[in-house]
């Protein structure tokens, strides 16, 4: 792996980490009441489960695996903004707080999407060549 690889990898885990934290942070803050709470705690569950998917994914034994377990981190991710989104349309946590957790969902979205098409564009043609 080369050095620049080895940095964009480190620098996307420690993105997804502090994603987790922030997702942390936005769980602490939701209101007490049940609706919130269970969504909030299904957003807790995926939202911190994209980097540890992707740290997986780091240390896969092949293409394959590495393309399932970043695979695992954009579902996690898709879940996320669903969750996101409920808690926002559902009037349960004020839409501006929500603004730049969704912002980063949807940009490691992108990244994931890129990431996966990319590995699978390599893959293919390292096996036609």
């Amino acid at each position: 792996m080369n050095d620049e690889i080895r940095a964009e990898a480190k620098d996307l885990k420690d993105r997804t980490k502090r994603f987790a934290l922030g997702i942390i942070r936005l769980f602490s803050s939701l209101p007490k009441s049940p609706e919130a709470q269970i969504i909030g705690k299904q957003l807790l569950r995926c939202g911190t489960s994209v980097g540890a998917n992707y740290r997986e994914a780091y240390r896969s034994r092949s293409k394959a695996e590495f393309i399932a377990k970043a695979g695992d981190s954009l579902k996690e991710l898709e879940e996320t903004a669903y969750w996101l989104e409920l808690l926002e349309e559902g009037n349960l946590h004020p839409s501006a707080k929500l603004q730049p957790i969704l912002k980063e969902c949807r940009e490691l979205t992108a990244i994931f999407v890129t990431i996966i098409k990319r590995t699978k564009s390599n893959a293919s043609l390292k096996a036609e060549g």
